[in-house]
């Protein structure tokens, strides 16, 4: 009798322990500051109620994500992903799908879908920040008057100086044919045929023996700061982290920048799907992305946290409605049909003197 019960409570100790025990979800990002500003906006003032968050990082892609579903031992629960990425992942049944309507509404209670921008939530991913290519300039180098549009970069004569780009055709490619008066609207449409891309490659050609070719994120910055350049394609992130930290006297060029927006998604086959949505949910509320801007530049890609950003710091976002003229939006199945092609034959021009 005596052991029955004591096996009993026992029984119902451990019943106990295990339902207060938190679970855990792992969340893997792109490390280094951006992924500290995430931890510090949306992991750990989430970690504090019924779910743990573990973070990890990883390089892009899909590949271990493929892995990971296709070996039924997924150890990711949630990923941040570029489009590109998680478009690819999504047709390959390597997400779980996002309910829109299972997101937060804005503050006024607009529904999450609506309050989205274009392109920011999709089947598998709930977007969390825009980013940009676009040019960035050393001021010093234009005391009479500063460059503002993208044919500004092209203009050697007017605005004399090496310029950097980095060594791909995307982003170059789209510069071109919008320094040589295509509409933002009209500029894949164009590269797509054989006509626009000679085109745009002829326009490449004008400053291409001034071009200074660099490959890292953190390349543009340095070659602006040691005057190697005038100006330079950079991520607009890096930019304005030596702008604002290391108080360098650069600028931006709006004009012609191109947005790649990026969002959270959840592998398929989690054994956390419920906190990952829960998490998902609280990492993609207005205020929380709204708290995530100044820490990157990056720009939310609701419209409701834009609202609620420090105005100090929307004229560096991406997204903010200012800075939207001449903007275009990166074409994923436009590169995604296309880009082997025009890689090689990005490099052939390369090769060309």
């Amino acid at each position: 009798m005596r052991f029955s019960l004591l096996f009993g409570l026992l029984l119902a100790g451990n019943v106990v322990s295990a339902v207060a025990a938190p679970s855990q979800i792992t969340f893997v990002s792109w490390g280094g500051t951006y992924q500290a500003a995430q931890e510090k906006t949306a992991a750990t003032p989430f970690s504090g109620g019924d779910v743990k968050v573990k973070t990890d990082s990883y390089n892009g892609g899909i590949a271990q994500i493929r892995s990971q579903v296709e070996t039924k031992n997924v150890t990711w629960d949630v990923v941040d992903m570029q489009l590109s990425d998680v478009t690819r992942a999504c047709d390959e049944g390597l997400l779980e799908k996002i309910n829109p309507a299972s997101l937060a509404p804005a503050p006024d209670g607009t529904p999450a879908k609506s309050d989205y921008t274009a392109g920011g939530v999709s089947e598998c991913m709930a977007g969390n920040i825009a980013w940009s290519t676009l040019i960035a300039f050393n001021s010093d180098k234009f005391k009479g008057r500063e460059p503002n549009r993208i044919a500004d970069f092209f203009d050697l004569k007017n605005f004399p100086g090496k310029r950097g780009l980095r060594k791909s055709p995307e982003g170059a490619l789209e510069w071109a044919l919008l320094a040589d008066g295509v509409a933002p609207a009209d500029v894949y449409k164009t590269l797509a045929t054989p006509a626009g891309l000679n085109r745009a490659f002829k326009k490449l050609d004008t400053i291409k023996s001034s071009i200074v070719w660099w490959e890292t994120g953190a390349q543009p910055a340095q070659l602006l700061a040691d005057g190697e350049v005038a100006m330079s394609s950079a991520y607009n992130g890096r930019i304005y982290a030596a702008m604002i930290n290391d108080k360098k006297p650069f600028g931006f060029i709006w004009d012609g920048q191109v947005k790649n927006i990026e969002g959270y998604a959840i592998v398929k086959g989690t054994k956390n799907l419920k906190a990952s949505q829960d998490f998902v949910r609280y990492a993609t509320q207005p205020d929380v992305l709204a708290k995530l801007a100044p820490l990157t530049a990056n720009g939310p890609v609701r419209k409701s946290a834009l609202a609620l950003v420090d105005p100090k710091v929307a004229p560096y976002l991406p997204t903010a409605p200012a800075n939207q003229n001449g903007a275009i939006d990166s074409d994923i199945a436009f590169w995604a049909d296309h880009s082997d092609d025009l890689n090689q034959k990005f490099a052939v021009w390369l090769g060309q003197h």
